[in-house]
């Protein structure tokens, strides 16, 4: 199985800059609604939020601007599933032209399950384990993204 392709859109007029790009936040929502989708795959929809009490919160994102995006443009958003345990889930989320390999930007996530009572960590069910490691499996010959692990960082003075 290649990536899941969790989101489609086009580029909106009152997403881009003054040069016609795609604004560095609207990235970052693009992605976010990758996330819904694919919280929603897992059966970690909004009906499932409200009888549980329970959500996937952002422990931390890295986003990498690789190429230009253009008013208009249709884009997609591929979603990698690279790992989860009783508690959280690492993905990345790649975006490219409708069809297109070409990876425009990309998105590395770490994601908690969280209790919402407490706010606290909480573990997984059963039934999305379940979900969460088929996706693994059905990934397993995919190479790894290129763009994860990364750390931002300057050499420190001397």
């Amino acid at each position: 199985m290649p990536t899941l392709t969790t989101y489609q859109t086009r580029i909106l007029p009152e997403w881009v800059d003054y040069n016609g790009h795609l604004r560095d936040a609207f990235y970052l929502l693009i992605f976010s609604y990758a996330t819904d989708a694919l919280m929603d795959r897992l059966g970690l929809d909004s009906q499932n939020r409200e009888a549980s009490g329970h959500s996937l919160f952002t422990l931390e994102l890295h986003l990498n601007y690789l190429h230009e995006v253009k008013l208009g443009a249709q884009v997609e958003v591929h979603t990698h599933i690279i790992g989860h345990d009783a508690k959280r889930l690492h993905l990345y989320h790649s975006l490219h032209l409708v069809g297109g390999d070409k990876e425009l930007a990309g998105n590395e996530q770490m994601l908690l399950h969280v209790d919402l009572a407490g706010p606290r960590s909480a573990p997984f069910t059963e039934q999305t384990l379940g979900r969460l490691s088929a996706l693994l499996d059905e990934q397993s010959d995919l190479p790894p993204p290129l763009y994860i692990g990364r750390i931002i960082a300057l050499p420190l003075p001397r």
